[in-house]
């Protein structure tokens, strides 16, 4: 596969400007850009295997690294860690890019961010792929991304964040052992003083804890949203359960939905069939 360009924009933040990292895929002239947003604690390399798919069926493909995460900046306030900024931040991206309106594949958090770019008038929005999230999470799965969000753990080495990365993305499905080094190489960073730690800011979890303890509920943005929306649901997420999947599909924009067996939260989109799922509905064909 070929590697990616790396580049990066400017936004702004109530304590100043922030630069937020980006890989970019294919001919930055094809007809159709797709801009593929990670969850919580991903980044941008939890993309690699869909966006060389989708670069190699002539789409020019975007996987930013949302604020705090990956190569892009961490912010001042840790208060900014909220999905206000994450929105206002991909629609600068968009600008960067010159379009007037991209695809998108967001997992989770980046699903979110699509919900509410989508659900906003003039969206920029083509197509959508939402994977594993919906307008209605439940306290319990919150407070269980918040177990171990603000952790900041320490790691010796790689097998040693290999093995804590397989046990609390262990919902992800079987994957190759191959493809969980390849996750563990992409979600940690060499330490000062040696070892490794996760990727991210840690104090994402400063604003995250506040709101753990109620349900999300944005119906109301779902039911704004105009655009073809396909959504991917785990089989055994605790995040997109299935009667909010269901009510997906009669609201709103009437969402495809396909359910991924032996899949939890969240599928992680590196298999030939979940690659195939997304490229095929991307290009039109029916879900």
């Amino acid at each position: 596969m070929t590697d990616p360009r790396r580049d990066g924009v400017l936004c702004p933040s109530a304590s100043g400007f922030h630069r937020m990292a980006y890989l970019e895929w294919g001919d930055e002239n094809a007809d159709r850009t797709v801009v593929c947003v990670h969850g919580l604690t991903g980044n941008a390399r939890d993309f690699d295997e869909l966006a060389g798919a989708l670069a190699a069926a002539a789409y020019r493909v975007v996987c930013p690294d949302v604020v705090g995460r990956g190569a892009s900046d961490w912010l001042a306030d840790p208060e900014g860690y909220a999905l206000h900024q994450y929105v206002a931040d991909m629609a600068c991206l968009v600008g960067r890019l010159r379009v007037d309106a991209a695809d998108w594949v967001g997992t989770s958090l980046g699903g979110l961010i699509g919900m509410s770019l989508a659900g906003s008038a003039n969206a920029p929005v083509r197509r959508m792929v939402v994977n594993d999230i919906g307008p209605f999470v439940p306290t319990a799965a919150l407070r269980r991304l918040e177990a171990y969000l603000g952790s900041d753990p320490a790691f010796e080495d790689l097998e040693a964040a290999e093995r804590w990365l397989r046990e609390v993305r262990a919902p992800f499905g079987p994957l190759s052992d191959e493809r969980w080094r390849r996750i563990t190489e992409g979600t940690v960073r060499q330490a000062e003083g040696g070892g490794y730690r996760l990727h991210y800011d840690p104090r994402i979890a400063v604003p995250f804890a506040r709101t753990a303890g109620r349900d999300v509920d944005v119906w109301d943005v779902w039911d704004r949203i105009t655009c073809p929306v396909l959504v991917l649901r785990g089989a055994e997420s605790d995040l997109l359960l299935a009667e909010t999947a269901e009510e997906m599909a009669s609201r709103g924009p009437k969402a495809a939905v396909v359910e991924l067996p032996g899949v939890g939260h969240a599928p992680a989109l590196m298999d030939a069939a979940q690659i195939a799922c997304v490229t095929d509905w991307l290009r039109g064909s029916p879900a």
